[in-house]
């Protein structure tokens, strides 16, 4: 299962000539849904270029193929390999609450789907902790916080470190600085998320150049990958290091 939820990792935010689609929905009760979707048919031969070693085998990329095609919970999963499922109650209340599929077509997989359902604060800190020896790129959903009514999202942390840290850890030493830098430039094609309010925004305090309110219910984030990977950045127009949404 770690393996697996390693090559999800890479696959939702590494994939050169892939479509992903990210939306979290902030519920009035101080949790929020997030629900990624990855179109990689193109991508699937980048994907083994990038790989270790360890992950190269038909076995493991058959396993992937073999993901149920409707959602299925971490901890049924589990079951589905075969594996003893965890008896640690913290980690059998987060595994029931992140799902996974894949999605075919014409049937050659196309894509995979993960789902956080209703993660409060607690949730995420759980999560990042049953997942320490295969870091997961959760570290962006958790650093927003969110009380239910007012969203406090940090621009300070618009950037990809911990998909950097995730790649130099896979790479000897001595090479992981220049590669690790060099790989994301190659990968990333375009980084953006979606976030909804159940409750109708009442009012967005501060600015970023990223940041656009679509609707009276959602706000669109888009990464400017050119500025995070030039060396010579030219200054934002906004930049506020704070972005408060308030919300009905």
């Amino acid at each position: 299962m770690k393996k697996l939820l390693f090559f999800l990792s890479v696959s939702l935010f590494a994939l050169q000539s892939c479509s992903i689609n990210s939306e979290s929905v902030y519920h009035a009760d101080s949790a929020s849904t997030m629900v990624m979707d990855v179109d990689m048919k193109d991508a699937m031969t980048m994907v083994k270029s990038m790989m270790p070693d360890s992950l190269k085998d038909k076995k493991e990329f058959g396993k992937l193929e073999k993901l149920p095609k409707t959602w299925t919970s971490l901890y049924d999963l589990e079951e589905l390999e075969g594996k003893k499922k965890s008896k640690n109650p913290d980690s059998i209340r987060i595994m029931k609450k992140i799902f996974m599929k894949s999605n075919f077509q014409n049937d050659e997989m196309a894509g995979l789907s993960l789902k956080l359902d209703h993660f409060t604060k607690a949730d995420y800190a759980s999560a990042q902790n049953i997942s320490k020896k295969q870091q997961l790129p959760l570290d962006q959903l958790n650093t927003n916080q969110w009380d239910g009514k007012t969203l406090v999202i940090d621009t300070e942390k618009f950037d990809m470190s911990n998909i950097e840290s995730m790649i130099t850890d896979k790479l000897p030493s001595d090479e992981a600085m220049g590669k690790a830098s060099g790989m994301l430039k190659m990968m990333f094609k375009d980084i953006g998320m979606t976030l909804k309010f159940d409750k109708k925004i009442k009012s967005i305090t501060g600015k970023h150049d990223w940041i656009t309110k679509t609707d009276d219910h959602s706000v669109k984030i888009k990464y400017d990958l050119d500025y995070l990977f030039s060396e010579d950045k030219k200054p934002l127009q906004f930049s506020d290091k704070k972005i408060i949404i308030v919300t009905e």
